[in-house]
């Protein structure tokens, strides 16, 4: 009698999975890479050389045929996602060093900063999420993911494998995240890939924050060229770069009314009766 050797191994058909070596090689073109291995959900990976533009230049987001950025006097409201804080102990606590890490990213990007940010119920137009499970693939893991300008409802997400890096790079994570909120892509975003478009504005050097690896840190160059960029397209000195044209947005709660400046219609006639 043979001796049996096990069941085979159940076959998913085209549902198979890749081996990790496989897996690996596919994904390391199009991941972007920093921070030590960690990886940023945000984006893919930029190149080196896109349309053998120099390297010296600002990279802006325009995936979708345009160049997206904020309107002046523009406040995204925030709030935390408080589903995503039930996983933890002590969910104010995790609130409060939310709350002072998104500051001190903040103040790194200094007066650059184009958009105010206002902590409030509702309307919002992101939420702050805080994962308590890592998100990880054969290239790496991820540390916090966000979004670029647009009037829809957003996510920052901090995964815990962020918060396992010192607080410099913690800092560095949600600054570059930030970048991202602020319309920044990669630097040496690949333009060739139609799918991820970008474009390029102003000079500075390999060292920036929406860079990769080593060279990924906050420089003056970074808010100087942020200033430059916004200030030169809200006096409509700047409406394209490289012939692509820049869109300007307004956040989804400038459509919306705040509950709190809403008056319930029965008081409302109630108070026009008593004049």
């Amino acid at each position: 009698m043979a001796k049996r050797t096990g069941k085979s191994k159940k076959t998913l058909g085209q549902f198979d999975l890749a081996t990790d070596t496989a897996a690996r090689d596919r994904l390391e073109g199009v991941t972007h890479i920093y921070h030590g291995g960690a990886r940023c959900e945000t984006e893919t990976r930029g190149y080196p050389n896109p349309k053998n533009r120099s390297p010296l230049e600002l990279v802006l987001d325009a995936t979708k045929g345009f160049i997206p950025l904020w309107d002046t006097d523009v406040t995204l409201n925030w709030r935390f996602q408080e589903q995503s804080l039930l996983a933890f102990q002590d969910p104010e606590a995790v609130k409060s060093y939310m709350r002072d890490l998104l500051g001190e990213a903040l103040l790194a990007w200094g007066n650059a900063i184009p958009v105010r940010f206002s902590e409030t119920s509702d309307p919002w137009d992101f939420e702050i999420v805080v994962s308590a499970q890592d998100n990880c693939n054969a290239v790496g893991c991820t540390l916090a993911r966000a979004f670029f300008p647009d009037a829809g409802q957003h996510e920052i997400v901090v995964f815990p494998r962020m918060l396992q890096q010192d607080r410099a790079e913690q800092v560095e994570t949600m600054a570059h995240e930030l970048g991202h909120v602020f319309g920044l892509r990669h630097f040496f975003a690949n333009v060739s890939e139609t799918a991820f478009p970008s474009e390029v504005f102003g000079t500075h050097n390999r060292f920036t924050i929406m860079n990769y690896g080593s060279d990924s840190t906050l420089t003056k160059t970074d808010r100087e060229d942020l200033i430059k960029l916004y200030q030169a397209v809200w006096t409509g000195l700047l409406t394209h770069v490289n012939g692509t044209p820049i869109r300007l947005f307004r956040p989804y709660s400038s459509f919306r009314q705040s509950p709190a400046a809403q008056l319930p219609f029965p008081l409302a006639a109630a108070r026009d009766v008593l004049r």
